[in-house]
């Protein structure tokens, strides 16, 4: 018998979402896309299409918890995504489960907060929760706009040095060792997004913004394409421009799509990706 090859596993803990557009859905997708092995921990469950969020049901504190120990005590997972935690109960299991397992590899937090529609994704107290306990955990987080200003309490922000602003605020103060704020909501023709680095340095990220109404689960494409790619090896600005450069591709491709009669979902697979394997040993 042949010898048995190694995959790169990203593991995915957040919500599922019906419609197939974001959450664990957009997730698996993307790492799938990009040619690793997708593996997952459900955060709750919500009833949604492109037109909004019906309903949520949390998943129990055991279930995450058990969830995230039968991956992490099999598969040798290389990176962690962390989306949508809607209560406190859900944020300790993360946070109890990481600990636990004393994870190395790089994890990607997305504090999703807030669906397209308005509705609530994440308690107040989750959000808290999520900033005291699994912040100093994570490699990089990864807020939009609205995003960003609830975390720092700050009023809508409009321009650039609002956004480093926040990103210092999220990196000093809340504790973060990089923070990616992402600027695509800013009134211009471009998408910016500043990264703070760990030794506080600025870097920018641009991109052509497409006018599309399929842009159902950006945030959390990305968030996953960058895991997908640290977990590749890549250092983390290498990772975030590809990862770009993926939502790019994800959204152009799907402009022609019927998906809903709202925001519909990318189409992450424009260009899939050959399950990627190693011989040998994984280092």
């Amino acid at each position: 018998m042949s010898e048995r090859k190694n995959a790169r596993i990203v593991l995915t803990i957040a919500g599922s979402d019906s419609s197939g557009g974001a959450g664990i859905q957009a997730d698996i997708k993307t790492i799938s896309a990009l040619g690793l092995y997708a593996c997952s921990a459900i955060t709750a469950i919500t009833s949604q299409n492109t037109l909004g969020v019906k309903q949520i049901h949390p998943v129990p504190y055991s279930d995450v918890l058990s969830q995230i120990r039968a991956v992490m005590e099999d598969l040798e997972v290389n990176a962690i995504k962390i989306g949508m935690l809607f209560n406190e109960e859900t944020t300790h299991a993360v946070k109890d489960a990481l600990k636990e397992v004393d994870f190395k590899g790089r994890i990607i937090l997305d504090p999703v907060m807030q669906a397209t529609s308005g509705a609530t994704l994440a308690q107040r107290q989750a959000i808290k929760t999520m900033t005291d306990e699994l912040f100093p955990l994570a490699d990089l987080i990864t807020p939009n706009l609205a995003e960003a200003s609830l975390l720092c309490n700050m009023e809508q922000i409009t321009d650039e040095e609002q956004m480093r602003q926040a990103a210092l605020y999220i990196k000093n103060i809340l504790g973060a060792k990089q923070v990616l704020i992402k600027g695509g909501h800013l009134q211009n023709l471009f998408s910016k997004d500043i990264f703070l680095n760990s030794e506080s340095v600025f870097l920018e990220f641009d991109s052509k913004k497409l006018e599309s109404r399929n842009t159902h689960g950006t945030g959390c494409t990305l968030s996953s394409a960058i895991a997908s790619y640290c977990a590749l090896g890549h250092e983390m600005p290498v990772a975030i421009q590809k990862a770009k450069t993926f939502v790019y591709n994800a959204i152009e491709n799907s402009m022609y799509l019927n998906l809903g009669r709202g925001h519909g979902s990318l189409n992450h697979f424009f260009n899939p990706q050959k399950l990627v394997v190693y011989e040998g040993n994984r280092e």
